[in-house]
């Protein structure tokens, strides 16, 4: 099968990986569709040291499987886990000790025509949702994850630290609770986007220090989390939603003293995103700037990277 390898840096098309053979509970799903993410991004440039197949944002047809799966179009949680390890057990499956994460830690992903995933991680799709849409439910999710992790109500003043494709599915979530939301960004068009959804946003400059009870960084560089830990007021709450190429610096006294609570956040409930997709509450469609065909790899992850760009698919089947 056609897939986009990775090694040693090094990003190409093969022509020849073998299908992947589903063992014992795992499926086998001919893949659709699936979208480049800023985690794609930073391991084509060397933030994990990966070897494989990349992408973990898709949609599929069960090939393989339970009878009710078969044919079925599904989306699939990224983390395969063993089920018995202290984690496991005690109810912390997104960190198994010997968990698998699709595209990203031993395990095969999604830009290719096939890919295994236990049966448990699959979530059926409703026809009303496109494949267009349902590439955004992995995202989505983790977007989810932050309301799940930190109360938020609408007496809250937010601020959403970034206006790329994250920072633009966590504003638009954050949005529903009605909280005192703002975005801050650089990009014209990404802002201009947000506000005719009725999310304000600014620019960097206009942030005012201690001016928020919470603050998301959704930039993966510096700049973003000392913007976000400048806007905190004294025992604010910081949320790391991007994963950091690069070593991070801060100076930890303010931490301390302003007593701020820092959490980290990643994947989210799959079933809370499809539900929003359902009943379009998000407008993720129109975040698609290009498709392109497996063939084209290269020239999609060069698109990918342009400044301003938001979400690249791969047509797949």
């Amino acid at each position: 099968m056609k897939a986009v390898w990775l090694q040693g840096g090094q990003l190409r098309l093969r022509h020849s990986v073998p299908v992947p053979e589903p063992p014992s509970g795992e499926v086998l799903v001919r893949v659709t569709r699936a979208g480049i993410c800023n985690t794609d991004v930073e391991l084509a440039r060397g933030y994990y040291p990966y070897t494989g197949v990349l992408g973990h944002e898709f949609t599929g047809v069960v090939e393989r499987g339970p009878a009710g799966l078969q044919g079925r179009r599904v989306v699939g949680e990224i983390n395969a886990v063993c089920g018995a390890c202290d984690a496991c057990r005690a109810g912390r499956r997104t960190h198994c000790e010997r968990r698998t994460v699709l595209g990203i830690v031993n395990r095969h992903g999604a830009f290719a025509e096939y890919l295994t995933l236990p049966a448990e991680n699959l979530h059926p799709l409703p026809d009303s949702v496109s494949d267009d849409a349902a590439v955004f439910v992995e995202p989505l999710a983790a977007a989810l994850e932050i309301q799940d992790q930190v109360r938020i109500s609408p007496s809250d003043r937010v601020l959403v630290v970034g206006d790329g494709k994250l920072g633009q599915l966590v504003a638009q979530t954050l949005g529903l609770t009605g909280c005192q939301l703002r975005v801050v960004g650089r990009y014209g068009p990404k802002l201009a986007r947000l506000e005719a959804r009725g999310i304000a946003a600014i620019r960097p400059d206009a942030v005012s220090a201690g001016a928020f009870d919470v603050a998301v960084e959704c930039t993966g560089n510096h700049l973003g989390f000392g913007l976000a830990l400048k806007a905190l007021r004294p025992r604010g709450t910081l949320v790391m939603k991007s994963t950091y190429a690069d070593t991070l610096t801060f100076n930890a006294s303010t931490i301390v003293v302003n007593e701020l609570t820092l959490i980290g956040s990643r994947c989210g409930p799959f079933p809370k995103a499809i539900a929003l997709l359902l009943d379009r509450a998000v407008d993720v469609e129109s975040m698609v700037q290009a498709h392109y065909p497996l063939e084209r790899a290269l020239d999609a992850f060069d698109h990918a990277q342009r400044p301003g760009t938001l979400k690249i698919l791969f047509d797949i089947a």
